[in-house]
């Protein structure tokens, strides 16, 4: 009865800036972490950015320094703000949140796409 809603994507060009959003609605408890994923055609989908629920966060390195991942309790959402974009970011863009530690589950946004191209 979770779900996730996801909202940003788009077509911008080299350089350029986007941010998504990922808001849970429905009854979730004690959330673990909240992380976006993203995937390119022919490729494995890999993990961009986490925050856990300590406020902690870890990125991938090919986007260190230029997306930031932050989260905003009171309305359970996850942002991915994403600066200095490159043709290679280009993939549908996933949000994740697994709670826990007594109950644990994994919900996934339905994806949004972001494509960077002049």
């Amino acid at each position: 009865q979770v779900q996730l809603v996801e909202s940003g994507g788009g077509l911008v060009q080299p350089g350029g800036s986007l941010r998504l959003s990922c808001a849970a609605s429905g009854s979730i408890f004690s959330i673990t972490s909240m992380a976006w994923y993203r995937q390119a055609p022919g490729k494995e989908r890999e993990l961009v950015a986490r925050i856990i629920s300590d406020g902690s966060t870890n990125y991938v390195d090919s986007v260190k320094g230029r997306f930031t991942i932050s989260r905003d309790n009171a309305k359970n959402a996850v942002y991915l703000q994403m600066n200095s974009l490159k043709p290679e970011d280009t993939a549908a863009y996933y949000c994740n949140v697994v709670t826990g530690p007594l109950v644990w589950r994994d919900y996934w946004g339905q994806g949004t796409q972001v494509t960077v191209s002049s």
